[in-house]
């Protein structure tokens, strides 16, 4: 099935990523990894199937994720895990946001306001 008929399939298990609230794609976009040409080409995964990633969002109402090895956030710098936690989570929190608000806010205005194109 075509990508825009089924929607985004995770590159990790398969499964559908079935909304913006749980999309490593987009999470990259807003917080300034991806350019907007790049979401079509870019691969797609829920967050928790990007744990290295996913271990960096902090909040309440997202269940902590755990990594394991090299890449176990804390083997990182104190001041390098904060920036990221900061960071991902606002993010994190703009996808919750967008979830409610996406049929009104047009695409170049999902990122964060820092990495909005001027």
């Amino acid at each position: 099935m075509a990508r825009c008929d089924q929607g985004y399939l995770c590159d990790v298990c398969g499964e559908e990523v079935e909304t913006i609230r749980e999309s490593d794609l987009y999470l990259r976009f807003v917080t300034g990894e991806l350019s907007s040409n790049e979401l079509l080409a870019a691969a797609e995964r829920h967050l928790r199937c990007n744990p290295v990633v996913a271990q960096f969002i902090t909040h309440p109402d997202f269940e902590p994720v755990t990594v394991e090895g090299d890449f176990d956030r804390r083997l990182f710098d104190p001041a390098d895990i904060a920036e990221r936690e900061t960071l991902l989570t606002r993010g994190w929190l703009r996808l919750q946001e967008l979830a409610e608000l996406a049929q009104t806010v047009p695409l170049p205005h999902y990122p964060l306001p820092e990495f909005q194109q001027k």
